[in-house]
C-alpha cells in the first residue's frame, strides 16, 4: 500500500500493468477437433503490456487507441472487474481487485454498450435500488437526485420504463444511477455511441458540470472525437496493448501535426504567382489553399488582410481524428511522454 501523501495526490496510480489471456488454438477439421479433446495448443494474447501512468485529483483524461488496443480491458482491471496478470494498480489507496466495498462506493464505471437499468421498470426504480445497496440517507438520496434530474434535464423520464426510452434517455438515466453514490473516480467507456449530435452534446456538457461541482476525477475512452476534445486537455493513447503517448493534447497537435491550412477566397482575382510571395499556394478545387508551419500562420495572414482588403479567409487546423490516426501510423517504438 502507498504511502498516504502518494495516495492524496495521485487518485490513480498504475505501474507496469499486463494482462494476457491463454487463448485456446483448434486445428481445422475433424481430425484437429478429435487432437484438440486430448491436447490443445494455448496462445498467449498479450492485452495490456506494462502500461504505467498516474492520474491527479479532479482531472479529466482521455484514453484512446484503436479497437482491441486495450482500452476496455485496462478500464476493468482500474475498476476491479478483471484482475491482472502482472503490475500494480492503486485506486484511492485501494487495490481494484481486492473489491473492498469502501472502494466500490469511490468508483463507477459507465459502459455506453452496457446497461445496469431493468428494463421493464423505470429508472427511478433502479435509483431506489441503488440507494438501498449503497446506503444513502433519504435525505442525500432526495437531494443528489433533484442535482442529476437538473443537470441531465430528465423531467418525466425517471417515471417511463426503460423499454419505452431512446437509447439517448436511457443513457442519461444511466449517468444518473451510476452517480448516485458520488463517487469519486469516474470511468466511462464510449459514453456517447451511438447518440446523435445533440445528445452526444448533452452528455458531455453534464460530465463536465460534474466534474467542475465535484472534483470528480474522469477517465474517459471514446471514438468520437468531439468527446475528447471537449473534455480532455491530457490524453493517454495505447496501441496493441502498449502505452504510445501520455501527455497535452494540444502538445500531441503541435508535434503530430505542425502545418496549418490558409483557405483564400478574394472578389480580386489573385494569380499563384502573386500569392507566392505569401506562403505556397495551390488551387484545391474551387480554393486556394497553402499548407503552413503553425509559426507562421499569423504573420501570412496578416499580411494578406493588410494587403488585399477584400479577402477573405479561414484557418484550418488538422483534425484530432488525423492527429490520432497519425500517431498510430508510426508504429512501435518509444513511448511519447508529454507530461511535465
Amino acid at each position: 500500500m502507498d504511502c498516504p501523501t502518494c495516495v492524496d495526490k495521485h487518485v490513480i496510480r498504475v505501474e507496469n500493468l499486463c494482462k494476457t489471456y491463454r487463448v485456446p488454438q483448434k486445428p481445422p477439421g475433424l481430425v484437429g477437433s478429435l487432437r484438440s479433446l486430448f491436447s490443445r495448443e494455448v496462445q498467449q494474447v498479450h492485452a495490456v503490456q506494462n502500461v504505467t501512468f498516474e492520474i491527479q485529483p479532479g482531472e479529466r483524461v482521455g484514453f484512446l487507441g484503436p479497437n482491441g488496443a486495450g482500452k476496455t480491458t485496462t478500464l476493468k482491471m482500474l475498476s476491479g472487474l478483471l484482475v491482472p496478470t502482472s503490475g500494480q494498480i492503486n485506486v484511492r489507496g485501494f487495490r481494484p481487485s481486492d473489491r473492498d466495498p469502501d472502494f466500490l462506493r469511490r468508483i463507477t464505471l459507465v459502459m455506453g454498450q452496457k446497461q445496469q437499468l431493468l428494463w421493464d421498470l423505470p429508472p427511478y426504480e433502479s435509483l431506489e435500488l441503488n440507494r438501498a445497496l449503497y446506503a444513502i440517507s433519504r435525505a442525500q438520496f432526495q437531494e443528489t437526485v433533484g442535482q442529476l434530474r437538473d443537470l441531465l434535464d430528465l423531467g418525466a423520464l425517471l417515471d417511463r420504463p426503460v423499454r419505452n426510452l431512446s437509447l439517448g434517455e436511457r443513457m442519461k438515466c444511466e449517468l444518473a444511477v451510476a452517480l448516485l453514490h458520488r463517487p469519486d473516480v469516474l470511468f466511462l467507456d464510449e459514453p456517447t455511441i451511438g447518440l446523435d449530435v445533440t445528445m452526444q452534446a448533452t452528455v458531455r456538457t453534464f460530465i463536465a458540470e460534474w466534474n467542475q461541482r465535484y472534483g470528480v476525477t474522469v477517465l474517459l475512452t471514446s471514438h468520437y472525437m468531439q468527446d475528447i476534445a471537449a473534455l480532455c486537455n491530457r490524453v493517454i493513447v495505447i496501441d496493441g496493448g502498449k502505452l504510445v503517448y501520455d501527455g497535452d493534447l494540444g502538445a500531441l497537435a503541435r508535434n503530430i501535426a505542425p502545418h496549418r491550412r490558409i483557405l483564400l477566397r478574394s472578389h480580386t482575382e489573385m494569380t499563384l504567382d502573386a500569392l507566392s510571395a505569401y506562403g505556397p499556394f495551390v488551387r484545391e478545387g474551387g480554393s486556394t489553399v497553402a499548407s503552413v508551419h503553425a509559426s507562421v500562420v499569423n504573420s501570412i495572414v496578416n499580411r494578406l488582410l493588410v494587403d488585399i482588403p477584400d479577402i477573405e479567409l479561414s484557418v484550418e487546423d488538422a483534425s484530432l481524428e488525423s492527429i490520432i490516426a497519425r500517431l498510430f501510423q508510426r508504429g512501435e517504438g518509444e513511448t511519447r511522454n508529454g507530461r511535465q
